[in-house]
């Protein structure tokens, strides 16, 4: 379902971060949702009322189906958010608790 461009493979340099404690590399740039779909992870959080499962939509920040926890935040919109070098993602199942 997304595979990346093969010209700009080579182009940019890797960023070494973590998916539910799985070491995961992501190009240098990159959106954290675009990183997890990269790494094979299609779904990033349940809904928490059916426990239906969620991914990254329209990478543009209107659905808010690519909510993910980014270094013990939740609810961060994993398209809005470039991954840097040793985030801590984390898939959310149900709600979060916003801080405040």
């Amino acid at each position: 379902m997304f595979r990346r461009l093969p010209e700009i493979e080579t182009a940019t340099q890797a960023v070494s971060f973590t998916i539910d404690g799985r070491p995961a590399s992501a190009r240098a740039g990159d959106s954290v949702a675009a990183a997890l779909l990269a790494n094979g992870v299609t779904a990033c959080r349940t809904t928490p009322v059916s426990g239906a499962a969620r991914g990254p939509y329209c990478m543009m920040g209107v659905c808010f189906d690519c909510l993910v926890t980014i270094d013990g935040t939740g609810n961060r919109q994993g398209c809005q958010v470039r991954v840097a070098p040793g985030m801590a993602v984390e898939t959310q199942n149900g709600k979060r608790e916003v801080e405040r």
